[in-house]
């Protein structure tokens, strides 16, 4: 028997803060994968997300699949559109906000420690 595994990104439950204009679909659980987890951010024009973030192990890759924004990172902040890539080390500390016509991220992390290993601090932004 093959090991894989097919999910939709729309089927998956979102789950993100009520108050927030912004989706969060995370696949990592419903694909059973112990190495990658893959997640869909889908921000409305303007939205940010409401905290940043950063690991102490896990390095992620973003894809801007639609629209445009900025990251911040560390104190820096970067424009983003349609098709960059932004890899991110684990202690880098980062959050995103959608440009006029929204954008669509595609995160890419790897393996997560079973204790976690995510460090959510003040909106950056503000």
């Amino acid at each position: 028997m093959a090991d894989w595994t097919k999910k939709n990104f729309d089927d998956l439950r979102d789950v993100s803060p009520p108050e927030v204009p912004m989706q969060w679909r995370f696949s990592r659980n419903a694909l059973g994968s112990p190495e990658l987890g893959v997640s869909r951010f889908t921000y409305e024009p303007g939205a940010r997300m409401p905290f940043a973030h950063r690991h102490r192990e896990q390095e992620e890759v973003y894809v801007v699949a639609a629209g445009s924004g900025r990251a911040w990172l560390e104190g820096e902040v970067v424009e983003l559109r349609q098709w960059d890539v932004l890899r991110c080390a684990p202690a880098v500390g980062r959050s995103f906000e959608a440009g006029p016509d929204g954008m669509e991220l595609i995160c890419v992390g790897g393996r997560r420690p079973k204790s976690g290993d995510t460090e959510r601090f003040d909106d950056p932004f503000a």
